[in-house]
């Protein structure tokens, strides 16, 4: 039940997702799952030992909450807002695939990237930027050295299988036409299971065959004069 609250199919994918989503290791949000193992008698992990001090207050300040209350808690650290999803979201998906859906594509994607990118070749001895809350067509920006003026533009999307489609907005399209061999896509992979990832220098030449998709959406306001 609590997997499907939250919109994921498997402990793995639940524990891959918020466990980048939060900066943490998909195995430490395992471990504290494991944690709670001696108030649960169906629990068959690590239910001999006493449970932790801090987990058994954790348990007493939030264990009343029904199902709904505690989902909406734990979305609520990662910047959803239920209350006002329904609002944002494609009517496709209901509220819990699209919080899995929004973490997939967003939070835990970038900071898969964040936590790896030390070790990829392309990008050794790079400064990291993150650009995500500056609406510029990338999420992170690469410099060798601070301030100066050339760089690598990163854009980071996330798919949920190995394979699966992604899109660009127009802002990143143009972008990545400009900066040429400069803009990178880096694709974190099968978050379902075991994350890895792909990248795509000058996206736009080179093996991914983007098509030009548009949709025509009504906006409605209301309007009040002020006399």
């Amino acid at each position: 039940m609590g997997l499907k609250s939250l919109g994921f199919e498997s402990f793995a994918e639940a524990f891959n997702v918020i466990g980048y989503a939060s900066g943490s290791k998909p195995a430490s949000i395992k471990n504290y799952r494991d944690e709670f193992d001696p108030l649960f008698p169906n629990r068959m992990g690590w239910h001999k030992r006493p449970i932790r001090d801090y987990c058994r207050a954790v348990y007493q300040e939030y264990g009343d909450l029904d199902l709904d209350s505690f989902s909406g808690l734990v979305k609520s650290f990662f910047g959803f807002d239920q209350n006002a999803a329904s609002a944002i979201e494609t009517p496709r998906l209901d509220e819990a695939s699209a919080f899995s859906q929004r973490l997939i594509t967003g939070a835990a994607a970038e900071q898969y990237f964040e936590s790896i990118h030390p070790r990829i070749p392309e990008f050794a001895g790079y400064l990291v930027e993150n650009t995500t809350r500056f609406g510029c067509g990338y999420d992170f920006r690469l410099r060798r050295e601070a301030n100066e003026p050339d760089f690598l533009a990163v854009e980071v999307k996330g798919l949920k299988d190995l394979t699966g489609s992604l899109s660009m907005t127009p802002k990143e399209h143009d972008v990545a036409s400009t900066l040429g061999e400069r803009f990178y896509l880096f694709v974190v992979r099968n978050f379902r299971e075991k994350p890895s990832h792909s990248i795509y220098r000058n996206p736009l030449s080179a093996d991914l065959s983007f098509k030009r998709s548009e949709r025509v959406l009504v906006q409605v306001s209301w309007v009040a004069s002020i006399t």
